[in-house]
């Protein structure tokens, strides 16, 4: 491509042919690596692809659709949606998402912060604790 004068928006317009580029014109304009910039291009080419598309799915059970299914002492499987200093919340397929309080993330050793367990996304093993359907709230644990 001889002009290399283009935005970010010509991208998502198509005026920007990426099959069309000089690798190695651009990443030297841009003062960037070769192979970053070739996996950038790479990259571009899937717009709206969402990552998580790719992770590993949980097992949900599939007679237990809502908070008034769950029994205590239930193991299940369910995706970390949501970290903070006090715990992880869990969906577990109930339309409500249920809380692994830092105490009950592993029973070893001492829990500084959520994040040195989970993360986002993990597919993680929990046991109900306690359903509180009045105030809809589901207790659980990840120390089985």
């Amino acid at each position: 491509m001889d002009n290399l004068n283009y935005s970010v928006n010509d991208i998502g317009t198509s005026k920007l042919k990426l099959d069309n580029i000089n690798i190695k014109e651009l990443s030297e304009r841009l003062d960037i690596g070769q192979e970053t910039l070739k996996d950038i291009i790479k990259e571009l080419k899937k717009p709206g692809r969402d990552p998580r598309e790719d992770m590993p799915k949980p097992m949900l059970r599939k007679n237990v659709l809502s908070i008034d299914d769950l029994e205590e002492g239930m193991i299940m499987q369910g995706t970390v949606r949501n970290i903070v200093d006090f715990g992880a919340f869990v969906d577990i397929g109930v339309h409500q998402d249920g809380l692994v309080h830092i105490s009950q993330l592993v029973a070893d050793r001492f829990v500084k912060h959520p994040l040195d367990i989970v993360s986002v996304g993990d597919i993680v093993d929990v046991k109900v604790l306690d359903v509180d359907t009045k105030r809809n709230r589901i207790n659980l644990s990840m120390i089985l």
